[in-house]
């Protein structure tokens, strides 16, 4: 079994950092269809701090999260996800998640050394699909 699909069958709290308040953006997307198959995801987005994204409340940053968060998933650029990381660490995030075209060396060896789970350039939507629904379609397909 996969590391990825281990991920998305234990964790089901995921900490969205970059969703968009515009329905069309592909991080809204995919934060729709995580919750459509069972996933509490938290918007994390500074722009839109105490509004609400798909019926959940905004957060500024993973640290103002009063429950314990389980995946950070990252849509943001490569250049911010170190302080990402180190957030995820100081709140005790079992997997750093990062969307496709982001990856991070830096935080990629302080995930390693603090025992947390790192992806990269991955897509949680679809690598769901992959694993659970058994189809690989073309992002960003919000379909079953």
């Amino acid at each position: 079994m996969s590391e990825i699909k281990d991920i998305l069958l234990k964790y089901k709290t995921i900490a969205m950092i970059g969703v968009s308040k515009d329905p069309a953006k592909p991080s809204t997307i995919v934060m729709k269809y995580m919750q459509k198959y069972g996933f509490k995801v938290i918007p994390v987005n500074p722009r839109a701090k105490g509004e609400k994204i798909l019926g959940e409340e905004v957060f500024d940053k993973i640290t103002d999260i009063k429950e314990p968060v389980e995946i950070v998933d990252v849509f943001r650029p490569s250049n911010e996800v170190y302080g990402i990381a180190e957030e995820a660490v100081k709140i005790g995030a079992k997997v750093l998640w990062l969307q496709l075209g982001i990856r991070d060396e830096d935080s990629k060896k302080l995930m390693e050394k603090n025992d947390i789970y790192y992806v990269e350039n991955k897509c949680t939507k679809m690598e769901y699909q992959k694993f659970f629904l058994k189809k690989r379609q073309a992002f960003p397909v919000l379909s079953d």
